[in-house]
């Protein structure tokens, strides 16, 4: 508030809190429709925002360079690849184009949360900011009808995901994971075990999804569907009917390339594990849902080739320093690893990765870098 003041004059009449989320398990499959496990996460995005009548959208950043953005009208040019300001231009296009918009807005954004890190800082700027502008003008909507115009943001970015991101940010709880199924769209709050922790680990490297990420991010997609195509299924769900050894040889017989294969491979196994890690929080079993942490990292590594070697020395780091699992979380290339410890060892577990994997590292921050994830709220108006 005291940054509005500074920059806008006066007082914020509103203020927006907007979490980040982890995806616990169900990597690159929500754009297949197929259900994921996500948690939204202590680290937020919080916008400071007050009506104007000049339809203008000014934004003020602390976290972003260039602190100050000014979009001309409820319109906005592209802007270069990687660029944050991407997310401020899609959330302003989505909003005029579906709701009738008669005041800007101005706008101070700070954060806690890191960019290019896989915690969906992205999609948190974009729910933010529209949410924003439709309180602004005094626009009521559900979270249905956001969810159906969320996903034409991300296109505009150039991002071709799912809707895991926004509705764990819309719709998580605290102290509880979220079973998100699509087609149709269902959420289901899964109490985390009390004993249980999870601790995010940066890798200290990053991927913006919005930029050279982004056509990486994109292929596993396409090459999933070309999979699909191929092997003569309609949609994963249809085909995960089949056991598994018959979709192996099924895809295995029907000429798919390397990246096609691999993707199918990880698809069909990642849509198992999250079945099995809802089973494995439901009965407190850490063991195993740590074993299917792992499980998911190597398929991501090996089959879905999104890991790299920053990843994957931190993940096997957790381990060797007692985690109970551990994998890359989020689009990958960079960004987090997930980490399941207890509550007993979890500090143990925090500096060994210290000790081992972060010392001597440039740019290593203990408090953005390495936390402990808990279980949190979705959007909150304060």
């Amino acid at each position: 508030r005291e940054l509005f003041a500074s920059r806008f004059g006066g007082d914020a009449t509103q203020v927006l809190s907007v979490p980040g989320r982890i995806n616990l398990i169900g990597e690159h499959i929500d754009y297949h429709d197929l259900p994921v496990m996500p948690i939204a996460v202590q680290r937020r995005i919080e916008i400071a925002f007050r009506a104007n009548d000049d339809r203008v959208v000014r934004i003020e950043s602390a976290g972003y360079s260039p602190r100050c953005r000014v979009l001309h009208g409820l319109a906005d040019a592209n802007r270069t690849p990687g660029d944050w300001g991407n997310y401020l231009s899609a959330a302003v296009a989505i909003a005029a184009t579906h709701w009738p918009l008669t005041q800007g807005i101005d706008a101070v954004i700070t954060s806690d949360l890191p960019p290019a890190a896989g915690l969906s800082s992205s999609s948190a700027v974009l729910i933010g900011i529209t949410l924003a502008l439709l309180a602004a003008n005094g626009v009521g909507t559900d979270f249905n009808e956001l969810m159906n115009v969320f996903p034409e943001g991300e296109q505009l970015v150039g991002t071709r995901g799912g809707g895991m991101d926004h509705a764990a940010i819309l719709g998580a709880s605290p102290g509880s994971a979220l079973l998100i199924r699509f087609a149709p769209l269902e959420l289901k709050a899964i109490p985390a075990p009390v004993d249980w922790a999870f601790l995010a680990a940066h890798s200290l490297t990053t991927a913006e999804k919005s930029g050279s990420a982004r056509a990486e991010y994109n292929s596993r997609r396409e090459a999933g569907s070309a999979a699909l195509l191929k092997t003569g299924f309609s949609s994963f769900r249809e085909a995960l009917r089949y056991p598994s050894g018959e979709l192996t040889r099924r895809a295995r017989q029907a000429g798919l390339n390397p990246d096609e294969l691999g993707c199918f491979l990880h698809v069909i196994s990642e849509a198992e594990r999250v079945e099995g890690a809802v089973t494995a929080m439901e009965r407190a079993d850490a063991e195993e849902f740590g074993n299917l942490l792992c499980a998911s990292h190597a398929s991501l590594r090996d089959q879905l080739c999104v890991s790299n070697p920053a990843l994957d020395e931190l993940a096997a780091c957790a381990m060797q320093c007692g985690a109970t699992g551990a994998r890359l979380t989020g689009a990958g290339f960079g960004g987090y690893v997930i980490i399941l410890c207890t509550m007993a060892n979890r500090e143990r577990v925090r500096a060994g990765l210290v000790e081992r994997f972060y010392s001597g590292r440039a740019g290593f921050d203990s408090e953005s870098h390495l936390f402990f994830a808990e279980p949190s709220a979705g959007v909150l108006f304060a």
